[in-house]
């Protein structure tokens, strides 16, 4: 099982994201840190365009670029800074994945021409008292999903 450390400072974007969208679902890409075994703090996101109300659709070519400017500003240590996945809100439903969902994360997964070692699926949104509540689920190439845990660290 996958840990996911979201500092404070992406949890302020993703708050600010969410604000904005509404009742619309965002989201973009993950990019992180290699921080300890099985441990993975998220040091940038890509932010998308809102979408409709039950769906979001991800900008391949958006992605693929924040992907790249990630890693080169690392100096390419893919092994420590990488892509971890995607992220997008459901502000109207459970931060659980739907079937779409799943899917999705699944075939990103398994795409050998993608050769992920795993993808990971953060989803969130505002809870009553506006504050970020969100889930984490790890695709691996096999087709397997494992719930994992979200770290949120605490706002000061």
């Amino acid at each position: 099982m996958l840990r996911i450390t979201v500092p404070n400072d992406i949890q302020e974007r993703l708050h600010l994201a969410l604000m904005k969208a509404g009742d619309r679902e965002c989201g973009g890409v993950l990019m992180g840190e290699h921080v300890g075994v099985n441990h993975f703090a998220v040091r940038e996101l890509s932010l998308q365009k809102p979408g409709g109300i039950a769906s979001f659709v991800r900008s391949l070519t958006g992605a693929v670029k924040a992907i790249q400017a990630f890693c080169r500003a690392r100096g390419d240590n893919f092994t420590r800074f990488n892509y971890l996945g995607e992220w997008h809100s459901h502000p109207l439903f459970s931060v659980q994945p739907s079937s779409t969902d799943h899917a999705t994360m699944r075939s990103l997964a398994t795409d050998v021409k993608v050769g992920a070692n795993f993808a990971v699926l953060l989803i969130f949104r505002l809870n009553s008292n506006c504050k970020l509540e969100g889930s984490a689920h790890t695709y691996l190439p096999d087709g397997s999903i494992y719930q994992s845990v979200l770290d949120l660290e605490n706002v000061q």
